[in-house]
C-alpha cells in the first residue's frame, strides 16, 4: 500500500471512531508496524489534520472533513470507467454530465496518476448507441422520473409487431442490451422491452403511481427469486 493510501485509510478509521483507538489496533488494521503508525500520526498532525491523543492512550479525529479527490488509483479507475459507460451508453444530457465529471477528475490528477489512469485496460464503445437510441433513452428516463405513461410500437424476438401503452419503471443494462422494465397496460403485468426493438415512442400526459407490487425493486426481487429457485445446470 502506498503511503498516501495508508494515510487516507488512517484518517477514515480515526474519523469513524467515537473513542480513541490505540496505535497497536491501527497497526493491526493497516498491517504495518506501530512505528509506522507513529510516523503517520506525526505526518498528519504536521499537515494540519486535527489528530488528538498520544502514544499509550490512543488517537481520534473530531469534526474534520477530508479534502476532495483523495482516491486510490483503483477507485479513480472505477469512477472513470463508470463515467465513460454513462457517456457512451445513456442519453445526451447524462453523457454531458459524465464528460464534465471526467474533465474535473483529470484536471486535478497528479501527472503520475494521469499516466496510470491512461493505461486503464477497459475500452467503452458507443458504436451501437446512435442518436435515435439516445433520444429514446432520454425520453424514457424523463418518463420514469415524471411517472408518465408511454405509448410505443415494438418488435418481439420473432419480428412480430405490437402496439403498447405502459408505465415505465426503470432501465436495466444486463451486460448486452438495455432493457425497459415497464408495467404493460395490455397484459396488466411486468414486461421487459429491449430498447433496440422499440420502433417509435411518445410520452403521454397521464401520470401513474407506483405501489408495493408495481415498482422496479419489486420486479427485481421477483427476478432474483425466480433464478434462485432454478436448480444448478
Amino acid at each position: 500500500m502506498h503511503k498516501s493510501e495508508r494515510l487516507f485509510q488512517l484518517v477514515n478509521i480515526l474519523k469513524s471512531r467515537r473513542f480513541a483507538i490505540t496505535a497497536n489496533e491501527l497497526a493491526n488494521k493497516l498491517q504495518v508496524s506501530q512505528r509506522t503508525i507513529y510516523r503517520d500520526i506525526q505526518h498528519l498532525q504536521s499537515s494540519g489534520v486535527p489528530v488528538e491523543g498520544e502514544a499509550g492512550t490512543g488517537y481520534l479525529i473530531a469534526d474534520y472533513d477530508l479534502p476532495p479527490m483523495m482516491f486510490t488509483l483503483e477507485e479513480l479507475q472505477a469512477l472513470l470507467l463508470g463515467s465513460k459507460m454513462v457517456s457512451a451508453w445513456t442519453d445526451p444530457q447524462l453523457a454531458a454530465k459524465a464528460q464534465a465529471a471526467i474533465t474535473k477528475i483529470n484536471a486535478v490528477l497528479p501527472q503520475q496518476l494521469k499516466q496510470q489512469v491512461e493505461q486503464l485496460p477497459y475500452l467503452v464503445s458507443g458504436f451501437h448507441h446512435g442518436k435515435s437510441h439516445q433520444a429514446t433513452t432520454l425520453l424514457l428516463r424523463q418518463a420514469i422520473a415524471n411517472k408518465t405513461s408511454i405509448e410505443f410500437d415494438y418488435l418481439d424476438a420473432n419480428q412480430q409487431p405490437s402496439h403498447r401503452i405502459a408505465d415505465p419503471l426503470g432501465l436495466v443494462y444486463w451486460g448486452a442490451k438495455w432493457t425497459l422494465i415497464a408495467y404493460c397496460q395490455l397484459r396488466c403485468d411486468y414486461r421487459e422491452f429491449r430498447l433496440d426493438r422499440i420502433q417509435s415512442i411518445v410520452a403521454l400526459s397521464n401520470e401513474f403511481e407506483t405501489t408495493p407490487e408495481k415498482n422496479l425493486a419489486h420486479y427485481m426481487a421477483l427476478i432474483e427469486a425466480k433464478y434462485q429457485a432454478k436448480p444448478d445446470e
